[in-house]
């Protein structure tokens, strides 16, 4: 006779297992402690054997009975239904185990010690922020260009549009990643070619006319606040490095026997050497009584074992009544690589390895930090030369105008 739920309900245990059966093959197995679990007993290829179905009461005996329904049509369609459902389990575990977080964090351990620290750490972070919350725990071949575009469209509409771009970009990596190891079988960041707008090209604010280089060196020079911030303020014209770079100089770095400052580049994790103009070396000697026992050349106010704030100097040339439109951190480099070039006729390869810029060979290889170095030493003491004449008044020549 077919169960039914009254049947099942007033159903006790006994001291032994028992079976109450329903028909085609579907039973409830009772326990001596009072557990009820559903069985299909179905045979395949000459064998018998048992699926289960779930418990009594979370499922039904109309559960239970669709359950072994569809059961049975696998069974006549030739599948077997307990094999069927080991391998849907080991697929989804092995899902689990391939997912965006997991293939991004794998991505990121092998390609990170190729790159520097910081940039290292803004991926990573980029990721955690704005990527993993919302599809890191779903299988990456199962991600498509419009799930992956609503991910990234949460970036763009808070105003970050650089790092939505950024962040698509990784994504892309990512999946790349995921195809070269047999995890994806296509990157759908792709197919979002032209789906974000153009990020608007922005340049640093810099003074490049020699007369206005003289106003803003007088300036500079005539900044009344802490010893520290004036020194990197009157130091930041004459190495023209970037403006973490000079936030970030450490005594260990600088030899100034040798009137040398040598450090890795940041954002190439690159060796660089800037050579020291006497002026610079001055400016060094008279902050090292002061900071020289610390770690960093111009350490934060509030605490010397961490750098100078990211807004000391722009602050302070704030304070001066030098505008954003004027000149920035980064302008004092753009001011270089003008004047060196424009005013004094300096070679625009030497420009380019003070600036830290790649630059190759015939054969398309990098030089090294060493190339040029004893022209650079004489282009960077002229360069001093040439600012302090600037300061003092001295007759200016114009930068050369095309005809």
């Amino acid at each position: 006779m077919p169960l039914t739920d009254t049947a099942i309900r007033k159903a006790k245990p006994e001291a032994k297992q028992r079976k109450l059966y329903d028909e085609r093959g579907l039973f409830l197995l009772i326990s001596p402690k009072g557990g009820k679990w559903w069985r299909f007993k179905y045979q395949f290829d000459g064998k018998e054997k048992l699926l289960s179905l779930g418990t009594y009461p979370d499922t039904s005996l109309k559960d239970a009975r669709e359950r072994r329904d569809q059961a049975r049509k696998q069974v006549a369609a030739g599948i077997d239904p307990g094999e069927h459902r080991k391998a849907r389990k080991t697929a989804t575990i092995a899902k689990q185990a391939n997912s965006f977080e997991v293939v991004a964090r794998e991505w990121y351990a092998k390609h990170s010690p190729n790159w520097s620290p910081n940039h290292g750490n803004r991926i990573i972070r980029r990721l955690e922020r704005d990527i993993f919350p919302w599809i890191g725990g779903k299988p990456i071949a199962d991600i498509d260009a419009p799930r992956l575009l609503e991910v990234i469209r949460r970036i763009e509409q808070r105003g970050a549009l650089e790092t939505a771009h950024r962040a698509l970009g990784n994504c892309g990596q990512v999946f790349r990643y995921a195809i070269a190891t047999g995890r994806a079988e296509r990157d759908p960041s792709g197919d979002l070619r032209g789906a974000l707008p153009p990020v608007k090209e922005e340049h640093f604010a810099s003074v490049t006319e020699p007369n206005k280089v003289a106003e803003v060196l007088r300036a500079l020079d005539g900044y009344e606040g802490t010893l520290t911030v004036r020194c990197a303020l009157r130091l930041a014209p004459l190495v023209f490095v970037r403006p973490g770079e000079l936030r970030h100089a450490k005594w260990a770095d600088i030899g100034l026997e040798v009137a040398e400052w040598r450090y890795t580049v940041t954002k190439t994790d690159t060796q660089h050497i800037v050579p020291l103009s006497r002026q610079a070396v001055e400016i060094l000697k008279e902050l090292q009584p002061l900071t020289g026992r610390g770690e960093y050349v111009f350490p934060g106010a509030r605490s010397t074992a961490r750098p100078m704030s990211d807004n000391a100097i722009l602050a302070a040339m704030r304070r001066m009544g030098i505008g954003k439109e004027e000149m920035s951190g980064h302008g004092f480099r753009a001011m270089a690589r003008t004047i060196l070039d424009e005013v004094l006729g300096f070679r625009p390869d030497y420009i380019e390895h003070q600036l830290a810029h790649a630059v190759r060979d015939p054969n398309g290889r990098a030089n090294n930090r060493t190339a040029h170095l004893p022209e650079r030493r004489e282009m960077m003491q002229e360069w001093a030369d040439y600012l302090d004449k600037l300061k003092a008044g001295a007759e200016i020549i114009p930068i050369f105008q095309s005809a």
